[in-house]
């Protein structure tokens, strides 16, 4: 079972090595890296040439923001399980796909499995400030704007198919939409597996304060509405204190 991890970059000089190294080391061989790169002006190029092997894969051309860039990645990626890895995030041990592929190939009814993410600060990869976890997931908690965490979410590429591409009319919330039509919409089979699989550094689009909160939560009631999802902006805004506390109560 062939497993393509895609990572989109862009000015990513700083953080991709991490990325690089941590897919290289994995003792699972049946990969390929895919690096949608959309034209960086700094060293990222220099940085991929540095960790080049036979299995990673590089381009860089002009995109339509990172949701384009992600389907491309997608729609290139020869894999039956495709992961989406950015570029300032990491697998957490090198055993992280060998456990992925075990999963599902022992379910071959199995369309996506879920891990969970820690979020590390540049200065201190090692002690996490927030845990993002897949275990406990359910599809009704898209209605409070809860979502698995994206970079530790394998799908089989035939759920790809019949659900569609990232849509890039959104700026952040893409992800939240996509995940939403595959394991609430589609009722794609899951597995939340509990497991520790990605460190993602804060201060990503996703996490870069009270301005990308709102932004968020306004694509998140968008995308509700679109697929006939109840919900309102109350219900959604109503994670953001949940999520505050989980990050105290991790610091303390």
């Amino acid at each position: 079972m062939k497993i393509s991890i895609v990572t989109v970059s862009y000015n990513s000089a700083a953080t991709i090595a991490d990325t690089l190294r941590s897919v290289a080391t994995q003792t699972y061989t049946d990969i390929e890296h895919l690096i949608i790169d959309g034209q960086s002006s700094d060293k990222t190029m220099q940085v991929v040439d540095a960790h080049s092997h036979p299995k990673l894969i590089f381009s860089s051309e002009s995109d339509n923001g990172i949701y384009d860039a992600m389907n491309k990645g997608v729609e290139r990626a020869t894999g039956e399980v495709i992961g989406i890895l950015n570029s300032d995030d990491f697998y957490v041990h090198e055993n992280v796909l060998n456990e992925v592929a075990t999963a599902f190939a022992s379910d071959p009814t199995l369309d996506v499995l879920l891990g969970d993410v820690d979020f590390v600060k540049s200065g201190d990869l090692e002690n996490p400030v927030r845990t993002y976890r897949g275990a406990g997931f359910k599809t009704w908690m898209f209605r409070l704007g809860f979502m698995p965490p994206h970079p530790a979410v394998f799908v089989r590429k035939t759920a790809y198919k019949r659900v569609g591409s990232y849509k890039t009319s959104y700026k952040i919330a893409a992800d939240f939409d996509f995940l939403l039509r595959l394991l609430l919409i589609d009722g794609a089979k899951y597995q939340a597996t509990g497991k520790h699989w990605v460190r993602m550094l804060t201060g990503g689009a996703s996490t870069s304060g009270w301005r990308s909160n709102f932004v968020i939560t306004k694509e998140m009631r968008r995308s509700l509405l679109e697929n006939k999802v109840f919900s309102s902006m109350l219900m959604l805004l109503l994670r953001l204190p949940v999520k505050f506390f989980r990050q105290i109560n991790l610091c303390m």
